[in-house]
C-alpha cells in the first residue's frame, strides 16, 4: 500500500426529511445564495423545502446552471455574489450544480484571471466561500469531495480542478428526492459511480486489501441495484443504497493508498467538449475499449475484477478478460447506455479533434503508469467506433 494523507471534512446528513436539518447547518447571520440547475428542483418541491428550512435568513437564488456547467454561467454567479456580498453558498442539485458551486466559491475569492483556476487544475486556489449542498442526483460524489469539472465551449475545453478549499461543509442526502428523476439520469448516475470506482481499482495490485474489497463491494452493489432502481423508482432502500454508494465511490476513501487511472475520464471529457454527450455515456464508450487496449498492464487487476466482482473463474486469462469486458459492456447496455462512439454521432474524423484537444490540454501521459500517450488514446477511440 502506498503512503497517503486522507482528509475529508464534509458532514453528511442522510435520510428522509433531512433537508429540514439545513436550519442547523447554515449560520443564522449568513447571506445565502441558493444555486440550482433547471426547473426540476422547483417542480419536485425540493427548492420549497430548502426555502422553508432557511426561513429568516437573507436568501438570493441563482438558477440555470447547465449539465456540464459552463464557465460563463458560473462567472455570472460570481458577479452577483460580489455585488450582493453573499457569505454562504448552497448548491441544490446533482454533480453539475455542485461542481459549479465549488468553482464559484473559489472564483468569488480569487483576485486574478479566474480561468487560471482551471488551467492550474485548482492549484492557485487559496480560499473559497463556505458552501453546503443538497444532493438531488446521486452520481458524481461531488457532494463529499473537493474536485469539479467546468466546461468552456468558447475554448473547446472541459477541465477538472481540485482544492482542499473546495470541500462542502455539509451535504444533505435524502433518497426520497430521487424518486422522480428521469430514467436517463438514474442510469447515468449508476454508470458514473461505477466508472469512478473502476478508475481507483482497475490499475495494478498495491496490496491495498481493504480498499480493493471496499471497491468490489461498491461495484457489486451498483450491478445489483442499478437495474432495480429503473424498475422500482420508489423503493427507498434501493435508492438509499445507490445514493450512498455514489458518494462513497469518490469521497477519497477507496482511492487512499492505491494507484489511480482516470484516463477514461480525461478522454471522455474531450468527447463531451466536442458534442455535449452526457459525461457518463462517454465513460461507457471509453472504458471497455481502454480495458481491452490496456489488458497487458492491467492483467492482474482485470482477473481479480472478473473473479471478485463478476464471478468469472473459468477459462484462460484471456478468455476471462474477454468475458469481464463483455460483462461490463452488458451492464452498461442493461442500464440503457450505448457503448460505441457511433451511437453518439462521432466518427473517425472526430477522433482527430479529440486527440488534438487532449494534447492541447496537456493530457499526454494518462493512466496509472502515465503511459497512455495521444497515439494510444487514438487507438482506444478507434476501437470504440
Amino acid at each position: 500500500m502506498k503512503n497517503f494523507n486522507f482528509y475529508n471534512p464534509t458532514r453528511i446528513l442522510f435520510g428522509k426529511n433531512s433537508i429540514a436539518d439545513l436550519k442547523d447547518q447554515v449560520p443564522d447571520d449568513a447571506k445565502v445564495m441558493i444555486l440550482y440547475g433547471g426547473g426540476s428542483a422547483e417542480r419536485t418541491g425540493v427548492l420549497d423545502q430548502v426555502r422553508s428550512a432557511l426561513a429568516g435568513r437573507t436568501v438570493l437564488e441563482f438558477g440555470g446552471i447547465e449539465p456540464n456547467p459552463r464557465f460563463a454561467t458560473a462567472m455570472k454567479a460570481v458577479e452577483m455574489i460580489r455585488e450582493k456580498e453573499i457569505t454562504f453558498l448552497l448548491a441544490v442539485g446533482g454533480g453539475s450544480v455542485i461542481d459549479a458551486t465549488k468553482f464559484i466559491a473559489a472564483a468569488a475569492k480569487y483576485d486574478g484571471d479566474t480561468w487560471e483556476i482551471l488551467t492550474s487544475r485548482g492549484s492557485v486556489i487559496k480560499q473559497a466561500l463556505p458552501f453546503g449542498t443538497v444532493l438531488t442526483l446521486p452520481a458524481t460524489g461531488s457532494e463529499m469531495n473537493s474536485g469539479g469539472v467546468i466546461t468552456n465551449p468558447e475554448k473547446g475545453a472541459k477541465l477538472p480542478f481540485n482544492s482542499v478549499y473546495c470541500y462542502p461543509i455539509f451535504s444533505v442526502l435524502d433518497p426520497e428526492v430521487t424518486y422522480t428523476l428521469p430514467t436517463r439520469q438514474i442510469a447515468n448516475g449508476v454508470v458514473d459511480a461505477f466508472v469512478h470506482t473502476i478508475e481507483q481499482y482497475l490499475t495494478y495490485p498495491a496490496a491495498a486489501y481493504v480498499q480493493d474489497g471496499f471497491a468490489e463491494s461498491l461495484l457489486r452493489t451498483l450491478i445489483d441495484l442499478g437495474p432495480k432502481a429503473l424498475e422500482t423508482p420508489e423503493n427507498y432502500d434501493i435508492r438509499a443504497n445507490l445514493m450512498w454508494t455514489a458518494t462513497m465511490a469518490l469521497n477519497g476513501l477507496i482511492g487512499a493508498g492505491v494507484p489511480q487511472d482516470w484516463a477514461s475520464h480525461m478522454i471522455g471529457h474531450e468527447i463531451t467538449a466536442l458534442n455535449d454527450t452526457d459525461h457518463a455515456r462517454t465513460l461507457a464508450v471509453v472504458l471497455p475499449s481502454l480495458m481491452n487496449d490496456q489488458r497487458g498492464p492491467k492483467r492482474e487487476k482485470l482477473l481479480q475484477y472478473a473473479s471478485n466482482v463478476w464471478g468469472i473463474h473459468e477459462g484462460s486469462d484471456d478468455v476471462r478478460i474477454d468475458a469481464v469486458i463483455d460483462a461490463t459492456c452488458g451492464f452498461f447496455e442493461q442500464m440503457g447506455i450505448k457503448t460505441r462512439l457511433g451511437d453518439y454521432g462521432i466518427d473517425a474524423h472526430d477522433i482527430d479533434h479529440i486527440v488534438t484537444a487532449l494534447q492541447d490540454h496537456g493530457m499526454t501521459a494518462l493512466g496509472e503508469n502515465k503511459a497512455i500517450a495521444p497515439d494510444d488514446a487514438r487507438r482506444i477511440l478507434e476501437a470504440a467506433l
